[in-house]
C-alpha cells in the first residue's frame, strides 16, 4: 500500500559527512565539464563563472567572495545549521574546483556532452546537499526559502532568475555559447525540479 506520509531521518554527523562531501564533489566535476568547455551557468555560480572570465580571477575565488552577502539571509531565514553547512561547502567547493584541474583534463569535450554532464552531475550533486540540510548559498538559499514557504518550486525560482543572467550573458558572450549553456541550465533546475520534494523527504 502506498504511504502518502513524508519520511522523517535522523542524520548522524557522518550521513552528513558523506552526503555533503559527496554532493561537493559531484558539483565541482560538474563544474569542470562546464568551464573547459568554456560555457556559463545561471544562479550565483553563473555569475561567478561570468566575472571570472571577464577578470581572470579563478572561479573559486570569485564564487566565495560573492557568496558572502546570501550568509546573513541564510542565517535569518533558514537557521545557524544551514547557513553553517553552506558555508562550509562554498569553501570547501571553492577549493575544489581550483584544485581539480590538476589532476583532470579533455582532449575533446562535445559542448552537448559538456552541457548533459555538467546538468545532472551538479543537479545530483545539490540534491544530495539538500537531503544534509546544506546548500552552495547565493541565489539557491533564496530559492529554497521560497519553495519551503509558499511551495513554489526551487527549480522554477531558478529557472526565472536564469533567464535574468543568460539575458545580461547574451550582450557578452557568442549566442552559441550562450544557447548550449542555457541548455545545461535547464538540464540541471529539471533534475531538481522533480527530485527536490521534502514532502516525500525530510532530513532532521
Amino acid at each position: 500500500m502506498h504511504n502518502d506520509r513524508p519520511a522523517t531521518v535522523d542524520h548522524s554527523l557522518l550521513d552528513d559527512f558523506q552526503g555533503l562531501g559527496i554532493g561537493l564533489f559531484l558539483c565541482s566535476l560538474g563544474m569542470q565539464f562546464l568551464t573547459t568547455a568554456g560555457l556559463i551557468t545561471g544562479q550565483t555560480a553563473g555569475v561567478a563563472v561570468i566575472i571570472s572570465y571577464l577578470t581572470g580571477y579563478s572561479f573559486g575565488t570569485v564564487f566565495f567572495v560573492i557568496n558572502l552577502p546570501f550568509y546573513f539571509f541564510a542565517w535569518k531565514r533558514l537557521g545557524l545549521e544551514f547557513t553553517v553547512k553552506s558555508l562550509i561547502s562554498v569553501t570547501l567547493l571553492s577549493v575544489l574546483t581550483d584544485v581539480m584541474p590538476l589532476g583532470l583534463g579533455f582532449d575533446r569535450l562535445d559542448p552537448l556532452l559538456a552541457v548533459l554532464a555538467f546538468g545532472t552531475t551538479v543537479g545530483i550533486g545539490l540534491l544530495a546537499m539538500f537531503r544534509h540540510n546544506g546548500s552552495l548559498g547565493g541565489l539557491g538559499v533564496v530559492a529554497l526559502y521560497v519553495q519551503d514557504s509558499t511551495g513554489f518550486k526551487a527549480g522554477y525560482v531558478q529557472l526565472m532568475v536564469d533567464g535574468v543572467i543568460f539575458a545580461v550573458a547574451a550582450l557578452l558572450f557568442p549566442l552559441d555559447v550562450v544557447g548550449w549553456s542555457l541548455l545545461g541550465a535547464v538540464v540541471l533546475n529539471l533534475v531538481i525540479t522533480f527530485n527536490h520534494r521534502r514532502d516525500r523527504y525530510i532530513a532532521t
